[in-house]
């Protein structure tokens, strides 16, 4: 596959990660139109805004959004975007208004940064033109949103094709089996994922094997694509050897395959969302109540379950929920911003140091400007995170 067609293919990453995504045409401009950089505040009394979808529509960064309050105090303000965002963009739009009209609030961290951002933040700037703003898990045409706010980021999923398949090798896979349907394998994202982890396993050695699944949407549903799950690895591991590496493009197939896998002492390198969350408390029993939002409780709890079964050089997952990342990560880049820190509004090698240094320290996190037919955005980033490695612990 060419480095054009990644390239197109990257676009179509905010059509899968939420519902109802549009796109608009505009300047490849990025970055706060141009205004002045936000000024050093010197009043320590500055507050910072987040929004975020309800726990119905985005739990992670939600919690991320209540823990960075539970951190800063008063310094935090929060509210959220309606969970039908798609038909109800006037109210995201008045949303960030109101958050914005406070004026000690000198930056807003919004994530996810749904259809309607663009239009909340171009609604903000009509009276607060010198708002920091910082979009994650950007939902709308990359140009656009990049040209509307000061920086964006979104996971690199297209780069998935090939870490997956090289964390799978390392763990000693022989065998890659790729689960997945023809809904999803219409998607270009994902079958464009899946062209470079074919292409990753030759290079590795692996023999690279695709098996349909049900989709959940159909006559089947979610139970019976889970079904399938849990009676097809065990046929699979049956054939090819415990070995084998094993991954799904599907959310809701996630909870059996690892309970499967770790029952038949097979490989996991990570889910289709990688997150200590998605999938494995359910999959290994773990009690998640008064433990909302705690990442290393998690990482801790999954890492005992599978060290009991002797898996836990089998499985992994990224350190850091993605959007956790982008929560607490824009809200420690918009402090230092706002107390004159940066160079400026954008300054990658402040944002670099503060990505990394949450997701786990030096080298955990990797940022890469987004590439739009070979112009780059210069602060829009894509980010992909280092697995966690649960024998260490």
């Amino acid at each position: 596959m060419t480095k054009r067609v990644l390239c197109l293919v990257i676009a179509l990453i905010m059509a899968i990660t939420l519902v109802g995504c549009r796109s608009t045409d505009a300047p490849a401009t990025t970055g706060n139109q141009g205004e002045a950089p936000v000024a050093p505040s010197e009043d320590p009394n500055y507050k910072i805004g987040i929004i975020t979808g309800t726990v119905s529509q985005g739990e992670e960064e939600y919690q991320a959004a209540q823990n960075m309050a539970a951190k800063y105090g008063d310094k935090i303000v929060t509210a959220t975007y309606p969970d039908n965002f798609s038909s109800e963009t006037e109210t995201t739009i008045a949303n960030v208004v109101s958050l914005a009209s406070d004026p000690a609030v000198k930056a807003i961290v919004f994530v996810q940064a749904v259809p309607g951002a663009s239009a909340a933040i171009d609604k903000v700037r009509e009276t607060r033109p010198d708002m920091l703003f910082i979009s994650g898990v950007a939902a709308e045409d990359p140009a656009t949103i990049a040209s509307k706010s000061d920086i964006v980021t979104l996971v690199d999923e297209i780069s998935m094709g090939s870490t997956i398949p090289a964390k799978a090798a390392e763990m000693g896979a022989k065998t890659f089996i790729h689960y997945s349907f023809a809904r999803h394998l219409s998607y270009a994202t994902i079958a464009a994922r899946r062209q470079l982890m074919i292409e990753k396993c030759k290079e590795l050695g692996l023999e690279f094997v695709d098996v349909t699944a049900p989709d959940p949407t159909g006559d089947a549903g979610v139970s019976g694509a889970q079904q399938f799950i849990l009676e097809d690895v065990p046929r699979q591991i049956k054939q090819y050897g415990k070995d084998t590496a094993f991954f799904s493009t599907n959310c809701a197939m996630q909870e059996p395959l690892i309970r499967s896998i770790l029952e038949q002492g097979a490989i996991f390198p990570q889910q289709c969302c990688p997150s200590p969350y998605h999938g494995y408390p359910a999959a290994l029993n773990i009690d998640v109540a008064g433990h909302e939002g705690d990442v290393q409780y998690m990482l801790d709890s999954i890492g005992a379950k599978l060290k009991e079964a002797g898996q836990e050089k089998r499985m992994s997952t990224w350190s850091v929920p993605v959007n956790m990342l982008m929560v607490e990560a824009g809200v420690d880049y918009a402090i230092e911003v706002i107390e004159g820190r940066t160079n400026g509004n954008l300054d990658e090698a402040v944002l670099n140091k503060i990505m990394n240094r949450i997701a786990g320290g030096e080298g955990s996190a990797k940022l890469t400007k987004y590439d739009e037919n070979g112009v780059k955005l210069d602060n829009y980033y894509m980010i992909l995170c280092d697995f966690y490695d649960f024998s260490v612990q």
